[in-house]
């Protein structure tokens, strides 16, 4: 399961030259608005330094690690989900994805114009997210027309539950809060997943800085009242240079390493962009191991063995017996399967077993 983020922002904020860091290719990254025209859609591979190890230890013929995939649209203008600019015909490719990466400017530079005519994030976030709200609002005043009637007409009681929860996010959206403030249970969530709401999904705010200032975030103006704002919202905001980024795409793990720390920076943006959303979506690794292939699975904190079997196989779901299980610390320790076996570390797991970050997971399975 790909990990998937739409990215926003308006424009000239660093949506596009981030893009061409993700993607290795380039995006157009012109200084003027609408520039990307066309949604893009760029899918990277997710760091693992246990895959390193481990393919250090098994010298695989195949080595492969999870995957994020980003969507970059077009820049957002005020106005856009009323048909404003190009952004609002684009907002329906970012539906379907996992989270929201709302790409803010917290940079001076006289030679990049703003859309807006000077450099505020608040300004910014608060446009984009109308935007949002708005385009959300439209979907469930479209939704609440059709299921209202048939609601009142056949007093069908999921058409009246629907019309509850819609109701809701109706008030909620038309005070200019996005659905993500409302305290839904899982049956109403369950209800509303189909619309693929913009503001339900979870945000991480991308603050894009000057070089300069990128290895002490916290000495920016700008990025300090966004980290207050995402506070106060319970979101959360990473600060990234996209210059650098972009510079970074192009250089191998040896020279990335050596560059960030010249820079003083632990870790690139783009990493801690992935790390953050998977915090945030409550995301786990666990991963396969032998000569044939070395791979990272991407699966839901809280899993039990036979759903992590699926995300492999609906076969090895279906047919579940047991799960062989050790985790890397022992393998990294110890070295090899074998070492593991003799210390007693490797565990049969069945199918109540709640699958670990980090796990390494051979499955039995009879189909």
């Amino acid at each position: 399961m790909a990990l998937t983020a739409g990215i926003v922002g308006l424009p000239n904020v660093g949506k596009s030259t981030l893009f061409n860091a993700i993607t290795k290719s380039q995006v157009e990254a012109a200084n003027y608005p609408f520039a990307t025209i066309q949604p893009n859609v760029g899918v990277v591979e997710v760091p693992d330094y246990r895959i390193d190890r481990l393919v250090e230890l098994f010298h695989p013929k195949k080595t492969i690690y999870t995957t994020f995939e980003f969507t970059d649209i077009a820049g957002l203008v005020k106005g856009a989900s009323k048909g404003e600019g190009l952004g609002n015909q684009f907002l329906s490719n970012i539906r379907l994805t996992d989270a929201i990466c709302h790409v803010v400017r917290c940079f001076d530079d006289n030679n990049i114009t703003h859309v807006e005519g000077s450099v505020d994030p608040i300004r910014d976030i608060d446009i984009i997210n109308l935007e949002l709200v708005m385009a959300d609002l439209q979907t469930v005043d479209n939704r609440l027309s059709k299921v209202e009637r048939k609601a009142m007409t056949n007093k069908d009681k999921d058409s009246v539950a629907e019309v509850s929860v819609l109701k809701k996010l109706k008030e909620v959206l038309e005070e200019g809060k996005p659905a993500r403030t409302l305290d839904l249970d899982k049956e109403e969530l369950l209800l509303i997943k189909a619309f693929n709401l913009l503001t339900i999904k979870p945000m991480i705010y991308i603050a894009n800085m000057s070089e300069e200032e990128i290895a002490d975030p916290e000495s920016n103006v700008y990025y300090q009242k966004v980290k207050e704002l995402a506070d106060r919202e319970h979101n959360q905001v990473v600060p990234i240079c996209a210059k650098i980024e972009e510079e970074l795409s192009s250089l191998d793990k040896e020279e990335k390493n050596m560059f960030l720390q010249e820079l003083g920076i632990p870790e690139s943006g783009l990493d801690r962009v992935i790390k953050t959303a998977y915090q945030i979506l409550d995301l786990c690794t666990f991963l396969t191991a032998g000569e044939d292939e070395c791979r990272a699975w991407t699966f839901h904190k809280g899993m039990l063995a036979p759903q992590c079997a699926g995300v492999i196989h609906t076969d090895f779901e279906k047919g579940f017996i047991r799960a062989e299980c050790y985790r890397f610390e022992d393998i990294d320790e110890l070295e090899s399967e074998q070492a593991v076996k003799e210390a007693g570390k490797l565990r049969l797991e069945g199918k109540e077993y709640v699958v670990q970050d980090g796990d390494i997971l051979h499955f039995r399975f009879n189909v």
